[in-house]
């Protein structure tokens, strides 16, 4: 395998850089201004999203793209740098069109969308007109095992009506988030199979009977783009608003989270990034009892350790990357699990070691760390637990292991006999 980019990936990284520092970073304070008085920075991004668009820094994230779709059609090891470099500014990703949840159901719609939906859902997202969301968790279950989950699906005529609660539902309360897919119980049959019990279904964020409860804060930081609570009180919308097949909707819940994961993980390691760039030019400018911090040994060792745990969480996820280019996204199912765990854990300490040593400032929101911080430890839940990821990993391992019993037999030394 090899990882080196080629010279147009290259330059395609620099145009991105290049990009973010005149255009996206200038624009962050006004951004947070916007954000902090509760409104959504339309003014801020529209222009932005604007020249991206027509620079072509758009849809890079969707290997598949047609003909007559607007994107570079860039695999997911070409993308992958891209989203660490958009990484650094949490809100840039929206303005070359590759933010999640949209990224994400772009590509379902992508895969299975119906031509009527292709035109009515999935063109307005391509073309940046309308943003979505992914309606999934649920606050009375345990949403880790989405075969637990409860809202019913239920077909009525030429009807399907939906019925219950969501939670932590990101992108609902974007001022342009029209569509949520949202999953559900379509078969309550108590001897269906559970994993084809559920069925997405495209439902426009204006149906009657759909309210947004309210915007969860997370570890106390409200998200302006929100991170809400759905529910759907007898919402009714046309049986041809079924995304894919009645039943699959687990299925293709699953195929959704590859790609994403990877681009999460990468856009960690773009915070961890500048976390880490931050964590030095404190160090060297802070004095504490007459000495610089980064004469003290112990914040040399966190340097170390960041460096040397950012590049190898890079090169696991780029690795992982490469196995669905090659392979496709059910090879690298374990490989996805293994870089979910290790970003969001590197996020968290990265960050930590960085508020540490910004004190007080760290704490504050005259730092970007505090919510890198609160975003990493969201991420060991987001897109499911470390819990869940680390059992994939080791049920292969196991499985691998019962396929050569015996073989680590010889590597085992006995003790010499014993003389009478």
């Amino acid at each position: 395998m090899d990882f080196e980019f080629s010279t147009a990936n290259l330059a395609l990284q620099a145009r991105v850089r290049d990009f973010m520092q005149r255009l996206v970073l200038p624009s962050n304070r006004d951004w947070h201004r916007w954000a902090d008085e509760g409104e959504y920075p339309l003014d801020v991004i529209d222009p932005i999203k604007a020249q991206a668009k027509a620079a072509g820094l758009w849809n890079m994230f969707l290997p598949g793209l047609r003909d007559n779709e607007p994107g570079l059609r860039l695999t997911n090891l070409e993308y992958a740098p891209l989203a660490e470099i958009m990484g650094r500014i949490p809100w840039a990703s929206e303005v070359f069109n590759c933010s999640a949840p949209d990224s994400g159901n772009i590509e379902l719609l992508h895969l299975f969308a119906t031509p009527e939906q292709d035109r009515r859902w999935l063109r307005p997202l391509l073309d940046g007109e309308i943003r979505s969301c992914f309606a999934m968790s649920e606050p009375d279950v345990a949403s880790s095992d989405a075969t637990n989950l409860q809202t019913s699906i239920a077909r009525d005529g030429c009807d399907y009506v939906v019925n219950g609660r969501k939670w932590f539902i990101t992108g609902a309360a974007h001022p342009r988030c029209e569509l949520a897919i949202v999953m559900g119980v379509s078969d309550d049959s108590p001897t269906a199979d559970p994993h084809r019990r559920h069925s997405l279904l495209l439902v426009p964020m204006d149906a009657p009977g759909l309210q947004i409860v309210r915007n969860i804060p997370i570890v106390q930081h409200r998200s302006i783009e929100g991170h809400n609570e759905l529910l759907f009180r007898n919402v009714r919308v046309p049986a041809s608003n079924l995304l894919g097949e009645e039943g699959a909707g687990f299925a293709l819940a699953q195929a959704r989270l590859g790609p994403g994961r990877v681009h999460h993980c990468m856009r960690s390691i773009g915070q961890c990034e500048l976390a880490l760039e931050l964590l030095c030019d404190r160090a060297l400018e802070r004095k504490a009892f007459g000495s610089p911090l980064s004469g003290f040994a112990n914040l040399r060792e966190w340097i170390a350790h960041s460096r040397i745990e950012i590049d190898q969480a890079r090169l696991l996820v780029l690795h992982a990357a490469w196995l669905m280019d090659r392979h496709g996204n059910a090879a690298a199912r374990t490989e996805v699990s293994a870089i979910k765990v290790v970003a969001a854990q590197l996020q968290t300490r990265v960050l930590d070691r960085a508020m540490q040593v910004f004190g007080a400032m760290g704490l504050s929101p005259d730092t970007p760390l505090a919510y890198l911080w609160t975003w990493g430890r969201a991420m060991r839940l987001l897109d499911g637990p470390d819990e869940v990821h680390l059992g994939v990993v080791a049920r292969r391992e196991l499985a691998q292991a019962r396929g050569r019993r015996g073989v680590t037999a010889d590597y085992l030394v006995p003790p010499p006999p014993a003389h009478g």
